[in-house]
């Protein structure tokens, strides 16, 4: 009796959810390709860096409220001042660069933070000498708000026969605060852009060493990371002033000379769409 009871049961389970062999309402969307809804644009660099065009970047097309620049504008992008350059011995910088405006396929950034490579960085740091490092909030004239980091490491006086050198802490003290005021000093006296050209030839590293001279010898002085804090409110003026192509503007050339006076006069002047051209000559 038993048996047929289980019989029964499994009988009526069979096919009692009738949706489930039916496909779900609207189908299966059609999987595309995400790519083929996507555009390239143009990373244009400011003008301190010798490279203007620094690469290319995605972004999904403009459709219905969704606009293509907006979701440009803000992207940052690192790149190595090797390439910005063109200067292999400038490899262990790395540039942040962040998009500010869209000028047709053109994407128009401006400086956005500094870095050192991992390797470089460890590459500096050894045994039996004293590592110093020091940061500072600076305020350019044109309104950023940067925190400049800096590194040293002390070095072994002439003719120094122990192989460690090592600075006490009131040594360490003062060379910190050399660090700090020159760093603050250096950046509050130039706007952005000339500050960034100070960091690049390593232009505060080299004054610091100089200065800390007296207090111990100092080796291998880096503005090691730059960080902007804060930014003024956007200038579209500013930020055209960074992008001024002075080397990219086609070459006027040589003057052609004009066929003689009367033959200019009689030449008509052709305003008519050719044929086929879709109205434009």
């Amino acid at each position: 009796r038993g048996g047929g009871r289980q019989e029964r049961r499994a009988s009526m389970a069979v096919g009692k959810n009738k949706r489930l062999t039916k496909s779900k309402k609207g189908g299966k969307k059609k999987a595309s390709d995400p790519f083929l809804k996507k555009e390239w644009y143009e990373i244009k660099a400011p003008s301190m860096f010798s490279q203007r065009s620094a690469g290319k970047t995605l972004v999904t097309r403009t459709q219905g409220t969704k606009v293509a620049s907006d979701s440009l504008k803000g992207r940052v992008f690192e790149f190595s001042l090797a390439d910005l350059n063109k200067d292999e011995d400038q490899a262990y910088r790395k540039v942040k660069l962040v998009c500010e405006e869209i000028q047709g396929y053109n994407c128009l950034t401006n400086f956005h933070g500094m870095d050192m490579t991992r390797d470089k960085l460890a590459s500096l740091i050894k045994k039996w000498q004293t590592l110093i490092e020091g940061n500072v909030d600076v305020k350019t004239t044109d309104g950023y708000t940067l925190r400049l980091f800096c590194i040293a490491f002390t070095a072994k006086m002439q003719n120094q026969l122990t192989k460690f050198c090592y600075a006490n802490s009131a040594q360490v003290r003062q060379i910190r605060k050399k660090m700090v005021d020159i760093m603050r000093d250096e950046a509050s006296k130039c706007d952005l852009k000339e500050l960034v050209l100070k960091l690049i030839p390593e232009f505060m590293g080299n004054e610091i060493e100089k200065a800390c001279a007296s207090i111990f010898p100092l080796q291998n002085v880096f503005v090691r990371k730059v960080k902007v804090l804060k930014k003024p409110k956007f200038d579209i003026v500013k930020l055209m002033e960074l992008h001024a192509d002075t080397d990219d503007k086609p070459d006027a050339g040589a003057a052609v000379p004009r066929p003689d006076g009367e033959a200019a006069e009689e030449t008509p002047v052709v305003s008519e769409s050719v044929p086929g051209s879709g109205g434009r000559l």
